[in-house]
């Protein structure tokens, strides 16, 4: 079974529609705003394995403007698609 760990997630920053693509072993809601909090450059990126970061809420990343957090799984890329052979 293949394991997707790429997420796409989009937000508004103060209105803006904005969206990234990020590589992580897991995602839920609170993930999503912390990674959203990242993006917009309001909260620090973890570094590989670091478990003691203080994750960002969305009480406090809405107080930063960002809003309307949404996430998937991002979908495959077809490195193939509309090859010709």
């Amino acid at each position: 079974m293949k394991h997707n760990d790429l997420f796409r997630i989009n937000y508004e920053l103060h209105g803006e529609p904005k969206s990234f693509i990020v590589r992580t072993t897991r995602m839920d809601n609170g993930e999503a705003w912390h990674w959203a909090s990242c993006d917009a450059g309001v909260a620090v990126i973890p570094k590989f394995g670091q478990q003691k970061l203080k994750r960002v809420s969305k009480p406090m990343a809405e107080k930063y403007g960002i809003t309307h957090v949404r996430w998937s799984g991002a979908e495959q890329i077809q490195w193939t698609e509309g090859l010709t052979q």
